[in-house]
């Protein structure tokens, strides 16, 4: 099989998905490479090997949960966490969500 730089190298032309994000394969998010260019250099990987990565990740995270996690701590048990602690401090005085500017 021979390799095709246009097609391996080339990644889907990129969609933003916030300010800071980009996404050009179905489900890989990334920091857009625009921001990090200053402090990181940027590689070109080719596509299949981006893919590879990004569909081997949940092995990889269930081998770091197996050998170093004593608990595994889910993104909504944080989230409620937070809540509940804002909760109780009252969100209006919240540093993360500051003064209410209402005018009444």
């Amino acid at each position: 099989m021979p390799f095709r730089y246009d097609e391996q190298m080339q990644p889907p032309e990129p969609q933003r998905v916030t300010d800071v994000a980009i996404t050009t394969h179905e489900h890989v998010f990334e920091v857009d490479p625009r921001l990090m260019e200053r402090w990181v250099l940027q590689q070109q990987f080719p596509n299949w090997d981006s893919l590879r990565i990004m569909n081997a990740r949940g092995d990889h995270l269930a081998w770091m949960h197996r050998h170093f996690a004593s608990t595994v701590v889910t993104g909504s048990d944080l989230l409620a966490d937070v809540d509940a602690e804002d909760a109780g401090r009252g969100a209006a005085s919240s540093p993360a969500t500051g003064p209410s500017l209402s005018p009444d």
